[in-house]
């Protein structure tokens, strides 16, 4: 199986499937709503590509909450199975986390600003649940692991060594086992009790995550770069950090962080200022490190030229001229016609969009077959 990442139209929102090669799943945030005329299935659509295991349990190998809004986490509780394996129920026929992938400083910031949603506070609970047991018992098997994404403060998480992984710190193992991809947490970087009120908040304690994946025998086939909804202050920092090794921010796909937000690029509120806002240098270099022939992915609702963000239209704007030198692609996964996820394809020559096939009774009625055609 080939590596491809698979990117769900969820609105304003963050759902992305990575299929890792030798076929290895990586569940991306969430963003599960009521299907209607505009609004997906998506869950339907995330369970027809997951396989089962010996039980009959449909399961993600991975899953990484990368922040607890809402719109990342939204139909945890319904669709995901939490608690002990044991109690899983074929009647419900929930989803099985392997291995959870998640930030304990999320959850410590996030509560002096606001109460968690349901879903998140249910994460939460899970994460909590995995680490006592990790604590009792070590490692757990499939369906109780989980990966800490970051250090916290006051020594909170030293204990847990052999699950934690720290900032700039790369690891290639899912399931206790080793991937064909290398991924390198950016952020959230190291913590103190004193930090700023600004970087305080749930979207600036986001995971960023620089995602290789392998294809063909080509390790560094194609770089993800995920930033969750981290705003401008956290990629200032992001790029103080790494400046003097621009390597670490490269990428040949951008989620564009914040659903294209104008807040990721600027300190300057779009509603306020317009065209006035001014870019932050340092965030736009952090966000600006693409590769020949990069793409940046909106996951949104269709970017318009409005006084919206997210998104925004001079985010949009802004991205494309930081790939344009590149020969790059902006894309909004809004914009593809029909309810299909966006898809790309990842090979030994690197990263490419899916482009989908006409419908059989399309074929039958213009003799076109089932000939790809141009995505968008």
């Amino acid at each position: 199986m080939t590596a491809s990442t698979v990117h769900y139209r969820v609105g304003n929102g963050d759902m992305h499937l990575v299929e890792i090669e030798g076929g290895r799943k990586l569940l991306i945030d969430i963003n599960v709503r009521q299907p209607g005329p505009d609004v997906p299935d998506v869950i339907a659509q995330l369970r027809k590509r997951l396989k089962r295991d010996a039980a009959d349990r449909l399961y993600v190998d991975g899953f990484l909450l990368t922040h607890p809004d809402q719109d990342h986490c939204r139909g945890l509780k319904e669709h995901f199975h939490l608690g002990p394996p044991e109690t899983w129920s074929k009647a419900a026929d929930k989803i099985i986390i392997r291995e959870m992938w998640s930030s304990p400083i999320v959850f410590r910031r996030a509560d002096r600003d606001h109460q968690l949603c349901e879903d998140a506070e249910a994460w939460a609970c899970e994460a909590r649940r995995r680490v006592k047991r990790y604590r009792e018992r070590g490692i757990g098997p499939d369906g109780e692991r989980i990966i800490i994404m970051g250090e916290d403060v006051g020594q909170k998480t030293d204990d847990l060594t052999p699950i934690l992984v720290k900032a700039d710190e790369e690891f290639s193992r899912i399931c206790g086992e080793t991937g064909r991809f290398t991924a390198r947490l950016i952020a959230p970087m190291p913590a103190s009790d004193d930090d700023e009120d600004e970087f305080l908040g749930n979207n600036n304690s986001s995971v960023i995550i620089g995602l290789a994946l392998e294809a063909d025998g080509q390790a560094d086939a194609s770089r993800f770069l995920f930033g969750g909804d981290a705003e401008v202050g956290i990629w200032e920092k992001v790029w103080d950090r790494n400046k003097s090794r621009k390597h670490v921010l490269e990428y040949n796909v951008l989620i564009a962080p914040h659903h294209c937000s104008w807040r990721s690029l600027s300190w300057d509120s779009w509603s306020d200022y317009g065209e006035g806002a001014e870019v932050s240098e340092d965030a736009r270099s952090a966000l600006g490190q693409a590769r020949s022939g990069a793409e940046v992915l909106a996951s949104s609702k269709k970017v318009v030229d409005d006084a919206d963000d997210p998104p925004c239209i001079r985010a949009k704007r802004e991205y494309r001229d930081i790939v344009a030198p590149q020969k790059g692609t902006f894309a909004c996964i809004a914009d593809r016609s029909g309810t299909d996820p966006y898809e790309i394809e990842v090979t030994y020559a690197g990263h490419k969009p899916k482009r989908p096939t006409v419908a059989a009774t399309v074929a039958v009625a213009t003799g076109i077959g089932a000939t790809p055609l141009p995505h968008g």
